[in-house]
């Protein structure tokens, strides 16, 4: 199987064999009018088990970073202009997150108050742990 290389756009390489779809979704990737390829369990000599998913975004967009290091802290991010790779940055999960996964505590105060926003914070980076900011609650 051949994939094209892209002009300019974005790869987000090193995903965790199986999520590039999931990840694809979760970016809103569906809704865009470019090219975007997912390419599942691609063959790696670094990848832990032999096999990654690759997504190749043939456009120049911004990507929300804190969801790419919440779901699969480790995938590098490469940037690509004329055909050249000009920055390549690997995702670190982040310290905090904002609205990006909603708080499943019935007693947690953002269950009643609607419009506070949901912000978790990293508390086992090891275990990749993040908890409610208002009740403690542990993210799923």
């Amino acid at each position: 199987m051949t994939v094209s290389p892209i002009e300019n756009g974005i790869v987000l390489d090193h995903i965790t064999a199986g999520k590039g779809m999931a990840l694809y979704k979760a970016l809103g990737l569906d809704e865009l009018d470019c090219l975007v390829a997912v390419i599942n369990n691609a063959y790696s000599n670094k990848a832990k088990c032999g096999r990654k998913d690759i997504i190749k975004i043939d456009a120049e967009i911004d990507l929300n970073f804190d969801i790419i290091g919440y779901f699969d802290p480790g995938i590098t991010v490469n940037i690509i202009k004329d055909g050249v790779n000009t920055k390549l940055e690997k995702i670190e999960p982040p310290a905090l997150l904002e609205n990006i996964i909603k708080c499943k505590n019935p007693r947690c105060i953002t269950s009643v108050e609607q419009e506070l926003p949901h912000k978790f914070k990293l508390t086992d980076r090891d275990n990749m742990v993040y908890r409610c900011i208002y009740c403690e609650s542990k993210a799923k």
